[in-house]
């Protein structure tokens, strides 16, 4: 088979995982203003995104198979195709329907998405492993960059997600974003070059549910804490939070919300992905020795932590909403958000240079599979959390979950 042109096939892998993660955070946004608009609480909203994380972890053990399998264009094309399916599904959904009915409906489409979100996720990253330049720092600028630039589209994605809603309505939003999906769909299959690396040997493509790698294992532990004190916060926590003290109850309050909270956490995103695309240079990845960069790791692990425990003793004293809080905690999200951000870049460069060419889709599978795990405890800990204790609660969780990361990644330096 003719070897792909490296810088083509990153292109088309690059726009398709672009297009993927703009209606994923578009989807998310949608359905958790519009079901929290309708009056569910912090426990339903949160059961509404379960099955889509559980749906993660149990890809991320199938996807390297299937990978290995079939290759690594076929993954991608399944994970966009079925992406497009979760749309026109949820656009199904009956307002009249009870409200078991609803969250029933809505955690299988999303379960669907998230099978679809991990596909292409684990194939644009084990792509990039393959086609990436050998030269000195080529793989963590590669790397780099395209998760970077992901997640300043996904962030897009949540802006223009609570914009549809606030301007078309659910129902016409999904519609668009389905067309919009398959169109790039079939641009994708149309463009990708032949010969996209990926299959392996039959021996090889499983291998048990844990990597052989010990450095896997420890790594993926803790990106699993770092991405629980993460959606902690984010997943119900911060949006309720601030769609009860910024909108008024009335219809055009509603509104100006949704544009406010969806603009917010679009920068977060954005301004996250920003820095991931220039953590090399930041951390003078370089001809940087992998020892040097595990050191790294655990620095700024470490230096997550005491933020959310600041926050939440900000909210503590505050005793409700005040304008002074909302400007702490703006600040100090986007602050937890840069250290964020250096923590899941490391994490993305590393599992690519601990893991083995040979079986690098099951390596990358494990380590998502982890990162998955961790969406889907900070999911249920966020509505968990904010219904009994709420937002200093909900803070403080995330800030023994960041502890935890840390403490996991010290065990990177064991031998």
């Amino acid at each position: 088979m003719t070897a792909p042109n490296p810088l083509r096939a990153y292109a088309a892998v690059t726009a398709a995982y672009w297009a993927f993660m703009a209606t994923d955070g578009a989807l998310r946004m949608l359905v958790l203003l519009h079901f929290n608009a309708l009056g569910f609480s912090p426990v339903l909203l949160a059961w509404l995104f379960l099955l889509y994380e559980l749906a993660g972890i149990a890809t991320n053990l199938a996807a390297g198979w299937l990978a290995a399998r079939f290759g690594l264009a076929a993954t991608l094309y399944g994970g966009l195709a079925l992406q497009v399916a979760a749309l026109v599904a949820l656009a199904q959904l009956d307002p009249a329907w009870a409200i078991p009915t609803s969250v029933a409906f809505v955690m299988a489409v999303q379960g669907v998405s998230g099978v679809a979100k991990d596909l292409a996720k684990m194939s644009s990253k084990s792509a990039v492993k393959l086609l990436a330049s050998t030269e000195t720092g080529g793989l963590f600028r590669w790397v780099a960059l395209l998760t970077g630039s992901k997640n300043a589209v996904k962030g897009l994605g949540f802006f223009l997600g609570a914009a549809l809603l606030a301007l078309a309505g659910f129902k016409a939003a999904v519609w668009g974003m389905a067309g919009v999906l398959a169109l790039v769909l079939i641009g994708v299959v149309l463009f990708l070059p032949a010969g996209l690396p990926g299959r392996i040997k039959a021996e090889e493509a499983w291998g048990g549910w844990r990597s052989r790698d010990p450095r896997v294992n420890r790594l993926s532990l803790a990106r699993m804490f770092l991405f629980g004190a993460r959606d902690v916060w984010f997943v119900v926590g911060i949006p309720v939070y601030f769609q009860a003290v910024l909108s008024d109850g009335t219809p055009e309050g509603r509104r100006a919300a949704f544009f406010l909270i969806g603009g917010f956490l679009a920068l977060w995103i954005i301004a996250y992905g920003a820095v991931q695309a220039a953590a090399p240079r930041l951390l003078g990845a370089r001809g940087q020795p992998e020892a040097a960069t595990v050191r790294k790791a655990i620095r700024w692990a470490g230096l997550l932590v005491p933020i959310p425990f600041a926050l939440a003793l900000a909210a503590w004293l505050a005793e409700g909403p005040a304008p002074w809080l909302t400007a702490t905690l703006v600040a100090g999200l986007l602050l937890f958000g840069f250290v964020f951000a250096v923590n899941s870049s490391v994490h993305s460069y590393l599992i690519l240079a601990f893991g083995d060419a040979g079986r690098i889709t099951r390596d990358v599978g494990f380590y998502y599979m982890a990162n998955a795990a961790g969406r889907l405890i900070g999911t249920l800990l966020s509505g968990l959390s904010y219904q009994a204790g709420g937002l200093p609660l909900c803070l403080v969780t995330a800030g023994v979950m960041a502890a935890l990361s840390w403490v996991a990644a010290r065990r990177l330096q064991a031998g």
